[in-house]
């Protein structure tokens, strides 16, 4: 397909800069010291830029296609405005976990937000082996603010309306039911594993107790509108800072939200606790058992602190009358329940997928085979956990087994 909007590129970001008076306010356009394209996603190009004076900017641009395809696969760059919007609204809730928008070109489809280079992307510093603890709780405590924030627990009748009406993302929403929940089982074409693990993506796929789970994941998806979800929140959607010396965050920051729509609550929390299993799955791999605990530990942080925000902000909601304490008590059961179904989904598509991690595919081939498969044995294992028992360091726990006797180092 051919766009109708001009591309940015390393020579012309100066004078776009230079165009909106807001950006060149923020950054010089005049004495820029770098300029950076630095996207390694599927969809975007997204520039760094640095001046003189120290100051940073980030510009990013949507694409009309699937950058990892090219123009076989078009691709509606409208989905730069539900980045913004849920960026925004995320922002207001709680700022000093979601990364700060600055301006919005809707004619070229180019966000401008804030430079987040003094960070790591927090599946790069977990596969480089550093710590940042304290990043796991941060993240729920992010979920549990935009669960209750933009959900009907706190938003009035018509202003929800409105939310879910300018929230509709029908065609990144289709990504993400084919890709996550149905070609894991039913391969469209795009599926790939080691020929040492083509049996156990066989096994997934005649699994039929796990395909079932998926097509009640992929029901809960496309049917369950909770709240303006992140809907692709993952370690290599979150930037992570600690001082120099440290092992403790001193800043965490969420971004990338492109795929935000209305949707249930505990798929952004079971994208990050499969994500944390397959940080595990490497770390056990090359024989680090204490840092592949540490990684599975965060399954619970991470429910800590989403249920701890939850908690309290649940004073402030909307309807007191009906929504009592057993109300939140089986929210939060439900939650967790679903985050387990969302979990095995994202472990199983993150596997044997066309977006697979760095954590598992940077293995050499003879430690990566125990590792996927550990990883898919689990996305198994989770879904036949009771619906009333299991509490997350359950499902650590279970992981942690799962994953050291699937190993081949």
């Amino acid at each position: 397909m051919t766009a109708d909007y001009e591309f940015l590129t390393v020579d012309t970001v100066a004078d776009y800069v230079r165009s909106v008076p807001r950006l060149a306010q923020r950054i010089n356009p005049d004495a820029l010291v770098s300029v950076r394209e630095i996207g390694d996603g599927n969809l975007n190009l997204v520039f760094l830029l640095g001046d003189a004076t120290g100051r940073g900017l980030v510009l990013k641009q949507a694409l009309p296609y699937v950058r990892m395809v090219g123009e076989g696969w078009p691709m509606t760059p409208e989905r730069a405005r539900f980045e913004v919007d849920s960026l925004r609204a995320h922002h207001a809730l709680l700022p000093e976990h979601v990364v700060e928008v600055f301006d919005y070109d809707p004619e070229r489809f180019i966000i401008a937000m804030e430079d987040l280079s003094d960070h790591w992307v927090w599946r790069g510093a977990l596969n480089e082996g550093l710590t940042h603890d304290g990043a796991a709780a941060a993240m729920g405590r992010y979920v549990g603010a935009v669960a209750f924030g933009t959900s009907a627990l706190a938003l009035k009748r018509k202003e929800l309306a409105k939310a879910v009406a300018a929230a509709v993302n029908p065609e990144l929403c289709l990504i993400t039911e084919d890709l996550v929940f149905s070609e894991p089982s039913v391969d469209a074409g795009r599926n790939s594993v080691l020929e040492q693990n083509k049996k156990d993506a066989t096994d997934l796929a005649a699994d039929e107790e796990f395909v079932t789970a998926m097509g009640r994941a992929k029901w809960l998806f496309m049917t369950k509108g909770e709240a303006l979800i992140h809907g692709d929140l993952h370690t290599g959607s979150v930037m992570v800072r600690s001082p120099e010396g440290s092992n403790t965050c001193d800043s965490v920051k969420a971004f990338d939200s492109e795929f935000a729509f209305y949707g249930p609550v505990a798929y952004d929390i079971g994208c990050l606790w499969a994500n944390y299993v397959i940080a595990a799955a490497r770390a056990f791999a090359l024989g680090d058992e204490p840092r592949a605990e540490w990684a599975l530990g965060m399954i619970q942080q991470t429910w800590d602190g989403f249920e701890g925000e939850l908690r309290a902000r649940w004073s402030d909601r909307r309807d007191a009358r009906v929504w009592r304490e057993p109300f939140l008590e089986q929210l939060l059961a439900d939650w967790n329940e679903e985050s387990r179904l969302f979990a095995a989904a994202e472990l199983a598509r993150r596997t044997v997928g066309a977006a697979k991690t760095k954590d598992i595919e940077t293995l050499p081939e003879d430690l990566r085979e125990g590792a996927a498969r550990g990883v898919l044995l689990a996305a198994r294992r989770f879904v036949r956990v009771r619906d009333d028992s299991g509490t997350p360091q359950d499902l650590a726990t279970l992981a942690s087994d799962t994953l050291r006797e699937s190993r081949t180092s």
